[in-house]
């Protein structure tokens, strides 16, 4: 699919309303308005490719691949693979975290042959049906590669690596017994450096929440090294905020000098990506409504989620999880 030609897909939706939430919605309302600027300042993506063909993958026990993490190696790595490092993961179990690499940020990627770097039994860590949702931040407090990942869907999980390749073991650092009672997951986390000088925090987290109701929120957590956490006991983004059911998949973007977070919403609320700020010291509710709109074809066939950013020679990426839950793809859009 490498050559597609870029097609426009979204145009932002705004919010309005919602007393004390700034630009907000009350709950239950559904987006309807299209907008005539993006949100915050941010672009709009166009679809340009998949980021590779899953099915010529060597490993891909599952047919489906979700939640891509892209990070550059120039500056980082000794004598890496590529200039981009592309980390994903099938769900269904048995998972598996794997890795893809190119030499531009916008693909396509090569498999590596070795996949999975982490597999759903490491001894004498853990043994669990399922490993998944790979994201890594690159530490530069200690040159390293961290990997945040879940397995089982309880605990969140963190791994390190000087190569991006071959990882060791730390700790788990996030697990439902942290949340509050009745939590029933605690998974899809990625993770930022972030300063919040009041927490005496240096990285912030963000993650997804689910409950005996079935109803998954968005979950934030703090740390100053990014190892040991506290965890807010209650919900950062809730999904009655915002019209819809189900809220998951969070990711944490800056622009114009605020912070924001990006998350997915379930097929019967549009199936797009949605933008709230939250602000630097993460004390705004700013609902602004629809950052990306899926496809209704092929890759995304309505449903959008995980987005990872990037910029190479001046364009910026969206690397995301296209396609309906248990059938995704990793696809690429570029700024427009």
């Amino acid at each position: 699919m490498s050559n597609e030609p870029a097609i426009p897909v979204s145009r932002r939706a705004l919010l309005r309303g919602g007393a004390g939430l700034g630009l907000g919605l009350a709950a239950g309302v559904p987006l309807t308005t299209a907008a005539t600027a993006a949100p915050a300042g941010f672009p709009d993506y166009a679809f340009v490719r998949t980021a590779f063909n899953k099915a010529n993958l060597r490993y891909n026990p599952t047919g489906e691949l979700i939640f891509p993490c892209v990070r550059g190696t120039t500056g980082r790595i000794a004598n890496p693979l590529a200039r981009f490092y592309l980390y994903y993961a099938p769900h269904d179990a048995p998972g598996g975290l794997c890795l893809a690499y190119s030499n531009s940020l916008g693909g396509p990627y090569t498999e590596y042959q070795a996949n999975p770097i982490i597999s759903r039994t490491w001894s004498p860590f853990y043994n669990v049906s399922h490993v998944s949702s790979p994201h890594v931040l690159w530490n530069d407090d200690v040159n390293e590669m961290w990997m945040y990942f879940h397995g089982e869907n309880t605990t969140t999980r963190l791994a390190r690596s000087a190569n991006g390749i071959n990882f060791s073991y730390d700790k788990v650092v996030l697990n439902t017994g942290m949340l509050p009672a009745g939590s029933t997951e605690a998974s899809y986390a990625r993770v930022f450096r972030h300063d919040l000088p009041s927490r005496n925090a240096r990285y912030v987290m963000v993650f997804m929440i689910n409950n005996q109701s079935n109803r998954r929120s968005i979950g934030w957590g703090w740390s100053p090294e990014g190892r040991n956490w506290t965890f807010s006991q209650t919900p950062l983004i809730t999904p009655d905020q915002v019209g819809a059911t189900n809220i998951g998949a969070p990711t944490i973007a800056k622009r114009n000098g605020s912070t924001y977070v990006i998350y997915h919403t379930n097929i019967e609320a549009g199936g797009s990506m949605r933008i709230t700020e939250v602000g630097n010291n993460f004390d705004r509710r700013n609902h602004l409504g629809v950052f990306h709109r899926p496809l209704a074809g092929a890759p995304d066939n309505g449903r959008c989620a995980a987005p990872s950013f990037g910029t190479d020679n001046g364009v910026e990426y969206m690397i995301y999880e296209a396609g309906t839950r248990l059938n995704g793809s990793i696809a690429i859009a570029k700024a427009i």
